[in-house]
């Protein structure tokens, strides 16, 4: 069997660095000729307010095209009693599990459509998938990097998952398997794990509670 976890963890974390932050319900995609302060007008908000709102913005003359950029006081983040409400009445007629298992399918109908093999259910993976999800919002953070388990190939290895590669996407505040998704398909380093030809694995945890109201961890494993 092929062990190469130092090679694909070491490409995974430089893949993982955009989707930190680009996982709320509204973001925008950087493109060519974009600054933090033409991205702040066309939203309504401030240059001050984007880069608390994005922690891994340091210098807000320096972004990159194809980054992600979280747009404070959306509709994804807000707390509302409406938005509680309509989320409530979407989950109660249909389960957690059932919500896991379709994003699992559009997951393979988008790996279909690309020409790829389907990733199949990992029982093991599921239960660090659950537990990344839960751990976010008891702990109230949203990164790769957990306080509790640390990065998510420690975080499976303590649970006794074996891989020869492994990747993580998370996202926060969408209503639905389809708008969870097609989050991750808009934001070029999800898209890049969801079809990578060599995983073969999946698992999805969704929790509901925490600042976002909803939280969603896609783990995938090659074996």
């Amino acid at each position: 069997m092929r062990f190469k976890r130092t090679a694909v963890v070491g490409a995974l974390s430089a893949t993982l660095i955009f989707p930190l932050t680009a996982l709320g319900q509204d973001t925008y995609i950087v493109e060519s000729g974009d600054t933090l302060n033409t991205i702040a007008q066309e939203h309504g908000v401030s240059v001050e307010a984007l880069m608390e709102e994005n922690s891994n913005i340091q210098n807000p003359n320096v972004i990159n095209v194809g980054q992600s950029i979280a747009i404070p006081g959306s509709e994804s983040s807000s707390s509302s009693e409406s938005s509680s409400a309509e989320t409530s009445e979407a989950v109660s007629s249909q389960s957690e599990s059932e919500f896991e298992q379709e994003v699992v399918r559009l997951t393979n109908e988008v790996r279909a459509e690309n020409g790829l093999e389907p990733v199949e259910a990992d029982s093991s993976l599921q239960s660090v998938a659950d537990a990344k999800s839960q751990d976010m919002i008891e702990n109230d953070y949203f990164a790769h990097e957990s306080p509790t388990y640390g990065s998510p190939f420690e975080m499976m290895q303590e649970f006794g998952v074996s891989y020869d590669g492994a990747g993580e996407n998370i996202a926060a505040g969408q209503d639905t398997p389809q708008d969870v998704v097609d989050a991750w398909m808009d934001s070029p380093g999800h898209r890049d794990n969801i079809l990578n030809p060599d995983f073969t694995h999946i698992a999805i945890g969704y929790e509901e509670g925490g600042e976002y109201g909803q939280y969603w961890t896609q783990m995938f494993l090659e074996k």
